[in-house]
This record gives structure tokens, sequence and C-alpha cells, in this order.
């Protein structure tokens, strides 16, 4: 008897029961379901909920792969223990080496967020009495990507808890939730355990534990070097040289290039540095008709508009150097989109079909906002120089208002037609 054959007997065994949701649910994961309409069909087509999840998944796998080999990059380079890569291809980046190390660090991440996601919506649909939905299939890849490689497993296991049940169950479950669950659990995390979310030591293995000794790394992102770019940063001198003294953002330049920025070899969450492949991604799910272009679109467009009114700014004069907003009001404007999470955030984030807004034109307002309030976020706040994943939750909550306005401008000015066309 084949394994299909043993789970759909399964599944037939415990109909009507507590646990046939949980059967039910690892009968249809794995295959399609035995049953079919009895009536005629109204539309036909080759997707559905799974499908779709599955999509995205694919278009996060290379973000996860290389979120692995820049974990182990990052390691070693911090240590001194190898010289920094030159380009995406560079030799001293593909190396088993920092696979090993990066596996080591992110699949655990990986399990942690799918067991625990998972075991809480089985629960929910055994409690319920409901079918036990693929939503968290996509949810469960895109929290590994959005934390630091070192957070403590017991932490982002309480965040997934907070997450699927605040941010998803009590709504519901999966179409009802107006918050992205993937993101809530990353402002739980942030808002509960500040220190493993921010600062310069958690965005690169081994730095914690090496805090305050003698062999202390920095981890420090390049938005944190602009965030405090007008600081002076005393460097100790190699092989017993003296001591270096510049500036946060000088140093900025000196670790990393453009080229860096874009191929993604720098610190970071897990999966948001490489931009060449988050393009990579947008591109395969516009493809699919499974992203929606115009958010994301209207995200970088927003972006960038807040960046040129930045730039402006300092261009005028308004703002002095010493003030602790000029590092990043400073940061040409385009370049916004190659640092932090900005581009993650505007392809898989905030395309979220569920918590998006649902009209064309809202979309472009959504997407549009999201990118404008983002960068706002990012140079206002310079103790947390990001802010995108606070800029699509406060979006999420104004996605319906948006959609809303746009239906009832449409009413009217139909309403208009009508009345010029019976007059």
């Amino acid at each position: 008897m084949s394994l299909k054959s043993k789970l759909h007997n399964l599944k037939e065994k415990y109909k009507g029961t507590k646990m046939a949701p949980a059967f039910n649910a690892l009968h249809t994961f794995l295959y399609l379901p035995n049953e079919t309409t009895h009536n005629g069909t109204h539309i036909k087509a080759a997707d559905d909920l799974k499908r779709t999840m599955n999509t995205v998944i694919m278009a996060l796998v290379p973000c996860l792969i290389y979120g692995m080999f820049n974990a182990g990059y990052q390691h070693y380079l911090a240590l001194g223990q190898i010289e920094a890569a030159s380009g995406f291809l560079g030799g001293s980046f593909w190396t088993l080496d920092n696979l090993l190390i990066g596996a080591w660090k992110v699949l655990p991440l990986v399990v942690i967020s799918y067991g625990v996601g998972l075991a809480v919506e089985f629960l929910f649909a055994v409690i319920k009495n409901h079918e036990v939905e693929e939503g968290y299939l996509v949810t469960g890849m895109l929290v590994p990507l959005i934390v630091p490689v070192d957070i403590p497993l017991w932490m982002l296991a309480v965040a997934v808890i907070f997450g699927v049940v605040i941010g998803k169950e009590v709504f519901g479950g999966t179409g009802m939730n107006i918050l992205n669950p993937a993101l809530t659990i990353r402002a739980f995390l942030f808002f509960a355990y500040p220190t493993w979310m921010s600062g310069d030591k958690v965005w690169v293995h081994g730095a914690v534990e090496r805090a305050g000794t003698p062999d202390a790394i920095s981890g420090e992102t390049v938005l944190g070097y602009y965030a405090k770019a007008g600081q002076e940063l005393t460097i100790a001198g190699t092989n017993g040289g003296s001591e270096i003294v510049t500036t946060y953002g000088d140093r900025a330049a000196e670790l990393y290039s453009y080229s860096d920025m874009f191929w993604g070899l720098i610190p970071g969450s897990v999966g948001e540095t490489s931009k060449f492949l988050i393009i990579i991604g947008a591109l395969f799910l516009i493809f699919t008709k499974v992203g929606s272009w115009r958010i994301m679109l209207s995200t970088l467009v927003g972006a960038l508009t807040m960046g040129l009114i930045f730039n402006g700014v300092v261009d005028a004069g308004w703002i002095p150097e010493t003030s602790k907003f000029f590092g990043l009001m400073s940061v040409p404007f385009w370049q916004h989109l190659i640092i932090g999470s900005i581009l993650f955030g505007a392809v898989y984030m905030a395309t979220d079909p569920v918590t998006a807004a649902q009209t064309n034109k809202g979309k472009w307002i959504y997407g549009f906002l999201i990118g404008f309030i983002s960068i706002m976020i990012r140079v206002f706040n310079p103790a947390y120089p990001e802010g995108v994943f606070l800029a699509i939750l406060l979006m999420n909550v104004f996605a319906p208002t948006i959609d809303h306005y746009v239906v009832q401008g449409n009413v009217k000015k139909r309403m208009k037609r009508l009345k010029v066309k019976t007059a």
C-alpha cells in the first residue's frame, strides 16, 4: 500500500473527530486531495493557495542559501581569517567553511520557525475543528530571513507563538489577519528583546560572545555606521601599531563599497543583504503574477522621494553636520535601496496579498507610503536605523481604509457619469 493510500485511510478513519484536520493537512500537503467537485466548474486554473505559497518559497530559497554563506563569511572576515571577497563570485565567499558555519546557525532558525509555527497552527485547527491552512508556509520561511543570525532559539520560539496566535489566529486564521504575521513576530522580538535586534554585535556570529574580551569583533551594519557618521571612531592599530582615529562614516566607506552593498557582502539579517538575489526573486514573483509589481515599484518610488527630500535639506544647509540626523540624511537617495531591508520588504513583505491594499490605485498609494515612511523612520530613529517593518505594519492597518476611499471615489465618478447620461 502506497503512502498516499495509507494517509487517505487514516484521514477516513479519523473523519469527524478532532484529529481529522491534522491528518487532512498531512494528506493534502504531500498529495492532491482525492475529492473533486461534483458539479460543473466555473473557473479552471492550475494555481491554488498551496502552489502560490510554494512559488514565494522558491523565490526565497536563493536568499536563504546566500544568507548561510554570508553568515560564515562575515564570521571569518571579522576574525581576520579570510580576505574580503571581490564581487559576487569572490573566491573567499563561496567556501565550504562558510556554508558549514552558516548552516549550523541558520538551519536551526528555520526548524524552530516551522516547527513551532506549524505546531500552533495544528493546535488551533484541532481545537477549532477547521482545516490547517497553508498560510504559514511562507511565514515560516520569512521569519529566519529577517532576524539576526545569533538570536537565541528560545526567543524566536516565543516570538513565533506570539505572532501566530496574536497576529493571525485571533483574527480567524489565514486570510483574516490584518497584520503581516512575519513582521508581527519581528516587531515582538524588537520590542521584547531590543538588545538582540539592534546594535553592533548581533549581526555577525561570534560578536556577542566575544564582547568585552581582547578578541572582541564588530558586527556593525552599514546603516549603523551611517547613523553615527559624524562621530569619532578609534580603531586599534594592526601588529602593535598606533591607534587610528576616524569617523563612522569614513569607516563605512573603507569597509563596504557600493558593489558590496548590492551583491550582499555586508552584515545584516540573514536574507536581506543580497539585493541582486532579491531583484531576481522579485522578477520571478512578477512573472508568475504572485507578487504585485505596483506595490514593489511604488514602495521604491516612495523611498527615493523621501531620500531626495532629505538630500535637498542637506544641500540647502538647513541641518548642521553636528546633528545626529545628518549622517543618514546625507546618504545619496538611491543608496537607501541597497542598504538595510527596504528592498526585501518591498518584494516579500509589502506584497502580502492578505494585508496589502487590494485595489490597483490603492496599491500605488499603499506602496508609496510604505517607502516614504520607511526612510523617514530610518533617518529620525538613529538608535535603530531601520523602519521598514514598522512602516509596513502601519500601512497594513490603513490598507482597508485606503481601499475604502478608492472604491468610494470610483462610485462617485460613476454616479456623476450616470447623472450626465440621464440628464
